[in-house]
């Protein structure tokens, strides 16, 4: 019985490119450091999205966090997510 090759070359061929794109994306990341004061301002944004805008500013922050425990079963094994990010867009007029 002859194999069909064609349609495992086309999902080798999918899978192929996707291992590409991923090795070429890990090759452009940076190694960064771990800065304290970042941490502890992300640590003190409440749950939820936040915008401000001072009157008299011409930048908008943005402020999120998203924070919850999902658990395997009621009494199960836990895990716990906590996701959070400042934004800043500041406007201001070119100079001609």
């Amino acid at each position: 019985m002859p194999l069909p090759v064609l349609p495992i070359a086309g999902i080798a061929l999918r899978y192929g490119a996707v291992v590409l794109a991923a090795y070429a994306v890990s090759r452009s990341v940076r190694p960064g450091h771990l800065d304290q004061r970042n941490e502890d301002a992300l640590d003190r944004v409440d749950e939820g999205v936040s915008l401000h805008q001072a009157p008299h500013e011409d930048q908008i922050n943005l402020a999120a966090r998203f924070r919850r425990v999902v658990r395997l079963g009621t009494s199960g094994p836990g895990l716990e997510i906590d996701a959070a990010g400042l934004g800043r867009i500041r406007f201001r007029k070119a100079a001609p």
